[in-house]
């Protein structure tokens, strides 16, 4: 059964391309939402069992696509674009951070009264969660002392709210946030990227990958790719085991921009394409494992806490970036790169068809595993005060 789901997760996206260029409605829709949605329809009904052992062949899938996925992605980036981009990603993850903190203090205000101890602890956790990730979720319990059931109740409630945050940012959320917000400007010289924006994503997805005279330029970029995942390995091997994940990721990411730095690199033919074919292995990876366990013994407090610091969380950040003029894209990948880790950046930038985002929001996320940390645990403490 592992291999199968295995297998399904590697092939199914071939068939979701092959449904979008022969299906106009699909082709709109986007490859990477209907990834997601038929994950997570597997998971909820029962198709995929919900065991350790299938999450855990689940997470392989999704762990080894990722790395594939980002120097692919950022070969075809160009620096000078990033660099103009810079002023609103940076205010735009400072409106994320200040944003989770607000959603927090509401929560704690409407949640915390009877036990502030615990739900000190618990905001902080999730602060340092939804500025950086699990690993930071898991230091935090150690350095602020939560106990294990407490800590996977907040694992779980988390998980559940993110796959709604997730699925309200990839299929409605620009859609929503372009009623009060600017869009984001894809003229050739704002993006420095021609086609930043590509309107035809999924048909170019499914030519670009099977037409013979891109394969030459393609098998180049695989090889690069795996030489780039070969050295980053190794460079993270040399740090403490706790921050392998963070180094491993700084290293492709690093590693790919320094190569698009080459013209002849910059250059090759479908590479984004190619990229994210693997973000749609990673997608149907990650939404699968969606279920309804988490749902059949709720602590009603801890979930209603969980369930304000993610929502509140997008809205105050929405609520900033709308007052300040940051566009959408810049806005969602911010979020999405804060809330689920430097891995989705990709997936959001790909949802978004929108190239341009993928590095800064890369660049997001791994600020967000350095710090994250840090301000969950001042977080933490800062909530003891609230009279």
């Amino acid at each position: 059964m592992h291999t199968f789901v295995i297998l399904f997760c590697v092939i199914s996206p071939l068939l979701i391309l092959w449904l979008t260029y022969k299906f106009k409605g699909l082709n709109k829709v986007g490859s990477i939402i209907i990834a997601y949605v038929i994950g997570c329809l597997l998971g909820l009904t029962g198709l995929i069992p919900d065991t350790e052992e299938m999450h855990a062949a689940q997470t392989a899938v999704a762990t080894y696509a990722i790395p594939f996925a980002i120097p692919l992605l950022l070969f075809s980036s160009d620096i000078k674009a990033w660099a103009r981009l810079a002023p609103a990603f940076l205010k735009s993850t400072l409106f994320g951070i200040l944003g989770c903190a607000l959603a927090i203090t509401v929560g704690f205000l409407v949640c915390g009264r009877n036990n502030p101890q615990l739900y000190a602890n618990i905001g902080g956790m999730l602060t340092g969660l939804y500025t950086g990730g699990n690993a930071n979720l898991a230091s935090l319990k150690l350095a602020l002392g939560v106990d294990d059931a407490t800590y996977i109740l907040v694992s779980a409630y988390s998980t559940l709210m993110s796959a709604v945050y997730l699925f309200f940012v990839i299929i409605v959320g620009k859609r929503v946030l372009l009623l009060f917000m600017p869009d984001f400007k894809d003229d050739k010289q704002q993006s420095g990227v021609g086609e930043t924006n590509l309107h035809n994503h999924d048909n170019e997805l499914f030519l670009g990958l099977f037409r013979r005279d891109n394969l030459s330029d393609l098998a180049k970029a695989l090889i690069l790719t795996i030489l780039i995942i070969a050295s980053s390995f190794g460079v993270a091997k040399l740090f403490p085991k706790e921050t392998f994940q963070s180094v491993f990721i700084l290293a492709i990411s690093t590693m790919a921009i320094l190569a698009s730095l080459n013209k002849k690199v910059r250059l090759l033919k479908r590479t984004f394409e190619a990229g994210t074919f693997f973000i749609l292995i990673f997608s149907m990876a990650v939404a699968s494992q969606v279920s309804l366990r988490t749902l059949t013994q709720v602590d009603s407090g801890i979930f209603l806490f969980t369930t304000i610091a993610t929502l509140g969380a997008l809205f105050f950040h929405v609520l900033l970036s709308a007052i300040f003029r940051i566009d959408t894209d810049t806005t969602l990948t911010t979020s999405i790169s804060l809330i689920c880790s430097p891995p989705f950046a990709p997936v959001i930038g790909s949802a978004l068809h929108n190239r341009a985002v993928i590095g800064p929001g890369i660049a997001v996320g791994l600020f967000g595993y350095a710090a994250g940390t840090y301000i969950g645990f001042t977080v933490a403490h800062l909530l003891m005060y609230i009279p």
